[in-house]
């Protein structure tokens, strides 16, 4: 390839991505960070990479992280022994010490020290933080194996966002500052809560109006009966493909949260393979994006 081609290709990728830039310019994307890609070093670094291009690209991203494998490691290295009740893990007042210190502590750090590395301009911070989440305990029923009685069961100090104070996320989005958020959060008498991060960032997303909500996950998205990638679906579609079972298992929780993302204003949902390089500009500048998009 010679470098007249070389020169006319790269013309031609930038003038198609123009168009797509330009829909996004000061909109707010959310992106939950999560799976694989934390923990593959160039999925994280491409990562780092995409957030920063969005910012100087006049996006406005907010970045929302997970840590499940790394909070898990902890516990088991100070000797705390892990449970999961209906998929979340319960959690003791002792143990949310330890899940804060992973969330927004180390794995944070390491998230905001990546982007500023790639040039953008990131600051780290938890729901705790000017007082931006408010968190509630979550409460969650299960039916016993041998009576198939509900009953309620007891998570400790996991939570669910109550309401959000987006004056902190606005003076930064101001600034062209890049909110890094662990899901911590505070609730009634200063307790401290563990969020699941879907839930978390779907809060954040309504309470900004977010343009996009994208999930990085380790699938490519949902898929038909065929096994093929479905590029777009609405809330309607997917609950009838819920409801005959082309949507399973732990797609099911998925665009539920997606879903539910919906109902408090987000404009899209977009659930996407985190494993491949650069999935987050290749969803938000290119035609046929990279994953699946739902909408209202």
């Amino acid at each position: 390839m010679n470098d007249a081609t070389s020169n006319q290709e790269q013309a031609h990728l930038i003038s198609q991505a123009l168009p797509y830039m330009q829909r996004y310019d000061g909109k707010t994307v959310v992106v939950k960070f999560g799976g694989n890609a934390m923990g593959d070093e160039a999925l994280h670094k491409a990562f780092a990479q995409d957030i920063a291009l969005l910012a100087q690209s006049g996006v406005e991203p907010i970045v929302v992280h997970g840590g499940g494998p790394q909070i898990g490691a902890m516990l088991d290295q100070l000797g705390f022994k892990s449970e999961f009740r209906g998929g979340l893990r319960v959690t003791t007042k002792e143990m949310v010490r330890v899940v804060e210190m992973v969330l927004a502590g180390s794995i944070n750090k390491e998230i905001v020290s990546s982007i500023c590395a790639e040039g953008g301009y990131a600051v780290g911070l938890c729901g705790k933080d000017g007082q931006m989440v408010t968190a509630q305990k979550i409460h969650r029923t299960e039916k016993t194996p041998d009576s198939n009685i509900e009953q309620i069961i007891d998570l400790g100090f996991v939570g669910e966002p109550k309401y959000v104070d987006t004056v902190l996320l606005n003076m930064l989005r101001m600034k062209g500052i890049i909110p890094v958020i662990a899901p911590i959060a505070s609730g009634g008498n200063n307790k401290t809560y563990n969020i699941n991060a879907d839930t978390f960032s779907g809060a954040i997303s309504g309470a900004m109006e977010a343009e996009r909500l994208l999930f990085l996950t380790d699938v490519a998205g949902v898929l038909d009966e065929e096994g093929n990638l479905i590029r777009e679906l609405d809330v309607k579609t997917a609950r009838m493909m819920i409801k005959h079972g082309v949507i399973t298992g732990g797609m099911i929780p998925k665009v539920e949260t997606c879903m539910a993302a919906l109902e408090q204003g987000v404009e899209g949902v977009v659930i996407l393979d985190g494993r491949k390089p650069h999935a987050v500009l290749l969803e938000l500048f290119t035609e046929h994006g990279a994953g699946t998009l739902i909408t209202p």
